[in-house]
Formats: structure tokens, C-alpha cells, sequence
């Protein structure tokens, strides 16, 4: 398989810095190199391409195992049954959560650690996160589980990588059905996040908090509690520090509903695949716990299969009070995953600096707009939708800036439409408020930032 690159407008399916971006994994090559995978391997019609039975679990593990140690100088192995991993994919979790930490958004923890600690949900016989995270990036790692295989083959994928075995703790989970969360999700009223509307086909979104909208909607399934073992509250000790968590969830309620893909086999018991409410429910419990210990992590991810559970998890994250949510999205062939991240510290930069507040100013960040808008039809649109409410609005080509001023009617307004159409507009936007109080108000949009990116939506 030679190199692809990415066409201009075509949807990004690999992290830039994923050891795959440009050089997806060379079956020919790994089939002259490891005798145990040249079995696999077969090639098309036009004898010119090689080729895997996606369907076929020992040649799915057989792969991860070869790109592994070519491509990362890893020993692994799993038995027969369990999840096995997309090396590719895995990567791009972990490079994301590098552009996390690497980020300026939230502030780095202050403490005598010079190292990075993550801390893998569920780690699972395969302990990717871990080996991945340590191999590529020098990271430490708790890993979790419930089930005695997964403890055992985690300790041996560690144990086999000497090199690592430091930086990895396997974490036995007590299968003890833990109590209901101390906290619920609604504990906390009036403080939301600010972006309703995010275009999920489009990675990447930030949601700044916080807002006091007390119209949020009810989303359906919400209520579906997770009763499994515990997650991260009883699992992390007393006074420990992590820089952020990872998970993959149980994506399904039922192994007839994980089963229902026919192209691929990457095997998965019910611990790993089911759960009781699905993903929805036990992400849910991660928001829960993450409500508990706060700032114990700086930031808190998981991965979410679906789009729909995407857009009621944010609502949630609104609820309890997260600071910043982020967004994107993990393609592998063609299966779709989302990452989901949130933290509950403080932002370091302000969205709106002291001078401009002193003014009762608002600043707007503009995100998720399709990639076919121009910055100069995205600024039109600004204009033409304050003018339409009658606000004064105005836009300065030569500047490429909408300066907009607003009435305080005009601002309860606008509140009270977002307020009947249930918040589903067409204005994602990101904001920090300077006041509560809907006074008169000056806006301006610039359209700079739009040069720099291609991720939006229509405004």
C-alpha cells in the first residue's frame, strides 16, 4: 500500500502527526518481514494490491501485533475473543490528547511532577492507551479493568516491554456494584456551555462556559443509569493527580447490536463491548465522577460512537459546569468515532481581555462552519442576521471586521428566540460573557481568525 495524501476539502481521517498520515501500513512489506502474517495477506484482482480479510480476527490481530513491533518496537499479544485494537486509530487518540496538553486553553498543573500521567479507562487485555501513550510519547500510565483476563494480559503486554514497564500500572477494578453518584447532573444550575450548535461532520469544536441559559433541552435516554463497577470515583486514590483519562467505551446495550457490522471482526467480550444504557450511560457516569474530582485531572476524555450521543453528553457537560468542552473525530476506514474532552479548571487566557470588559464589550470566536464558506460570506452573514433583528451592524471589507452594537431589548431578544426554538440555532458560536446583565452591547467580529482554518459552519 503506497502513500496516500489527503486532498484539498477531503475530510481528515488521520491525526497529521499519526506515524500513518502519510504511509498507511505496508502489507507486502510486513508480509516479507513476519512469517506469521504473510498468511493473511492476499492480493486484488489486479494482483498489484495487498490486501487483508477484514473479517477475519486472527489476521485483524496478527496486523496489530506486526505493526506494533515494526512500527513501535512493541511485544503484544491478546487471546482469542478479545477487543483487538486499529493501531492507527488508537494513535489518533493519543496524539489528540497530546494536542490537549500541548494547548494553552487550560492551565499546566503546578506540582513537582516533570512527567505526564493518563490514566486509561478500561484498558482491556490489549493495554493500547498505555503501551502507545509510553512508547510514543514517554507518558505514565494507570491502566483499569474488571475481569481477570483483561488484568492478566494487560500485566503481560506491560511485563513484555521492559522498557516500559515503569511507566505502566495495571489497576484491578473491585466488581462491587458501586453506589449511586453522590452528585447529580443537575446540581449545579446555571452554568452551561455557550456553543448549541456544533457541526459534528466537521472536527474540531471548543464549547467555552459558562452561560445562563434555563431553557436546556430534555434530551430522550438520558435517564438510563450506569450500575457496573466503578469507574473512576473508587478507582483513583485519595490525593492523586492525572493530567487527563482516556476511554473506550462500551459502545453497545447488546452484543446483537455490537455484531450488526459485517466487514470487520475485531473481536471484543460483553465487559468490553456492552453495557447496560450503552455508551451514553456509562460516559455519563465518567461526567459524574469527573463532577466529584474535578480538578483531579486536567482533562477528562472519552471516545463516543455515536453522533446522537455526542450532542446529549455536551448538554450534560453544560450542566455540570465544565469549563471548556472540545470536540473531534476519529475516522478508520469506514467506521466513525468521536472524541469527547472536558475540564472543570479554570481557562488561563481570557476570551475577553479587562479593557474591553471594563466597556461591556462581548468577543465572539466563530467555530463550525463548513469548509466552502469564505471569511467574507461568514462575516456577510454576521452582518445581515444583526441587521435583521435591527441592531446596528456593519462590516469593513478593508478591515474584515463587523462591528455590531446591540440594545439591551435587542439582546433579550435574541435570548428569548433561542429560548423557543430550543436552542438549536444556526449561530454555533463560543463566547465568554463579561455580565450578566443584558445591557447595551458592542460587538466585533473579526474575521481573521477565519483565514486561519478550514473547520466552520454556515453562521
Amino acid at each position: 500500500m503506497g502513500s496516500k495524501k489527503r486532498k484539498r476539502g477531503e475530510r481528515a481521517t488521520t491525526h497529521p502527526r499519526n506515524k500513518y498520515y502519510d504511509n498507511p501500513p505496508d502489507f507486502s512489506l510486513l508480509a516479507s518481514k513476519y512469517s506469521t502474517f504473510a498468511p493473511y495477506v492476499f492480493y486484488s484482482g489486479d494482483g498489484r494490491r495487498p490486501r487483508i480479510d477484514w473479517t477475519d480476527f486472527n489476521a485483524t490481530r496478527e496486523l496489530t501485533k506486526v505493526l506494533l513491533h515494526h512500527d513501535h518496537g512493541l511485544n503484544w499479544w491478546i487471546p482469542d475473543g478479545q477487543l483487538c485494537p486499529t493501531v492507527p486509530n488508537r494513535s489518533n487518540y493519543i496524539h489528540w490528547v497530546e494536542d490537549l496538553l500541548s494547548s494553552n486553553i487550560i492551565p499546566k498543573v503546578q506540582d513537582d511532577r516533570n512527567f505526564i500521567r493518563g490514566f486509561d479507562i478500561g484498558t482491556g487485555a490489549n493495554c493500547i492507551y498505555p503501551l502507545l501513550g509510553a512508547s510514543l510519547m514517554g507518558w505514565k500510565f494507570v491502566g483499569s479493568d474488571v475481569t481477570d483476563v483483561a488484568f492478566e494480559w494487560a500485566e503481560k503486554n506491560v511485563k513484555s516491554n521492559p522498557h516500559l514497564s515503569e511507566l505502566i500500572e495495571i489497576r484491578r477494578v473491585s466488581m462491587e456494584t458501586p453506589s449511586s453518584s453522590k452528585q447529580e447532573l443537575n446540581d449545579e444550575p446555571g452554568k452551561y456551555g455557550q456553543c448549541k450548535d456544533v457541526d459534528f461532520d466537521n472536527a474540531e469544536a471548543a464549547l467555552i462556559g459558562p452561560s445562563p441559559p434555563s431553557h436546556l433541552p430534555v434530551h430522550p435516554g438520558i435517564g438510563k443509569i450506569y450500575n457496573g463497577p466503578p469507574i473512576l470515583v473508587g478507582v483513583v486514590k485519595d490525593g492523586e493527580k492525572f493530567d487527563f483519562c482516556m476511554c473506550n467505551p462500551p459502545f453497545f446495550e447488546t452484543m446483537e447490536e455490537a455484531g450488526l457490522n459485517p466487514k470487520t471482526s475485531c473481536g471484543g467480550t460483553m465487559q468490553e463491548m456492552v453495557c447496560p444504557g450503552g455508551e451514553n450511560a456509562f460516559i455519563t457516569r465518567i461526567i459524574e465522577d469527573s463532577v466529584q474530582l474535578r480538578e483531579s485531572f486536567r482533562w477528562y476524555t472519552s471516545m463516543v460512537g455515536r453522533k446522537t450521543n455526542l450532542k446529549v453528553l455536551i448538554s450534560k457537560l453544560w450542566e455540570v459546569g465544565a469549563t471548556i468542552v472540545k470536540t473531534t473525530d476519529f475516522v478508520q476506514g469506514q467506521t466513525c468515532r468521536w472524541g469527547l474532552a472536558w475540564s472543570f479548571l479554570p481557562l488561563s487566557k481570557k476570551m475577553v481581555p479587562s479593557h474591553v470588559a471594563e466597556k461591556n464589550n462581548m468577543s465572539f470566536m466563530l467555530e463550525g462552519l463548513q469548509r466552502h464558506q469564505s471569511a467574507i460570506d461568514v462575516l456577510q452573514s454576521v452582518e445581515s442576521y444583526f441587521c435583521s433583528i435591527g441592531a446596528s451592524s456593519k462590516l469593513d471589507s478593508a478591515s474584515f471586521n463587523v462591528d455590531v452594537t446591540l440594545s439591551g431589548e435587542q439582546c433579550k431578544s435574541i435570548m428569548k428566540t433561542r429560548s423557543q426554538n430550543g436552542n438549536e440555532q444556526d449561530i454555533p458560536i463560543s463566547a465568554n460573557y463579561c455580565s450578566g446583565q443584558l445591557n447595551d452591547m458592542r460587538l466585533h467580529v473579526s474575521g481573521h481568525f477565519l483565514l486561519c482554518s478550514s473547520n466552520y459552519r454556515k453562521f
